[in-house]
């Protein structure tokens, strides 16, 4: 999953950043507005985490500007704002969530996973498909009824995987997910997780479409996995 991170104070940035890596989500980190709105422009997000006090661009004009051109990804704002009006006029704006600074980088990373769960369309808390079973709240997988241990990385292909299970992902795509600007990316890093989640799932869980990408054969899930 990749979160778009939006704020101008460099060290809570940092922070929100390691936080966000640690707990599995690729990350991007702009510091003012102007930034926030090319990298928006140019790159799809699941989610952002959006600070008012932005520099250039403003963060609610960022905001505003966003859903006018009718981009309805999820934004969580980060406001030192507590004001119930302040709150309100936010969410008609079309934020979808705010968090009163200081916060609990712990809930951040809830609220965000909670937002990436909602604006899934009609992919609810649990994604099954043949014999195996994904909860994205508690990030489990099951295959069988047997738990399945996958690294984060892992997990976030299997899940992209599986809620686009009736198209092709391609590599660019996996990778647009699962990395950040600045982040190290192996020539072989997405072969080496479908590598893995077929040792671990299955081989006949994912199918390699020849130049294309990827995509999930639900009939033969689980059906080599030991």
């Amino acid at each position: 999953m990749r979160i778009l991170v939006a704020e101008d104070d460099r060290l809570l940035g940092t922070s929100i950043r390691s936080g966000l890596v640690q707990e599995g989500f690729a990350v991007d980190l702009v510091a003012d507005g102007n930034a926030a709105d090319s990298a928006l422009r140019s790159t799809s997000y699941d989610a952002i985490t959006l600070d008012l006090g932005l520099p250039g661009i403003a963060g609610e004009a960022l905001l505003r500007g966003l859903r006018e051109r009718n981009d309805r990804t999820p934004v969580i704002v980060l406001t030192a704002a507590g004001f119930v009006l302040d709150r309100v006029r936010l969410l008609d704006l079309g934020a979808d969530d705010y968090l009163v600074k200081p916060f609990d980088l712990i809930e951040l990373c809830a609220r965000l996973r909670a937002l990436i769960r909602r604006s899934g369309g009609d992919v609810g808390e649990v994604i099954s498909c043949g014999t195996l079973t994904l909860a994205r709240h508690t990030r489990t997988v099951t295959v069988k009824g047997r738990r399945v241990d996958l690294t984060n990385r892992e997990f976030w292909v299997l899940e992209a995987l599986l809620r686009n299970r009736h198209w092709v992902v391609s590599r660019r795509q996996i990778e647009e997910a699962l990395y950040g600007w600045g982040d190290e990316v192996e020539s072989n890093s997405v072969e080496v997780h479908i590598f893995n989640l077929r040792r671990k799932i299955g081989r006949g869980l994912i199918k390699t479409v020849r130049g294309v990408g990827y995509q999930v054969v639900p009939e033969q899930v689980g059906a080599a996995a030991e």
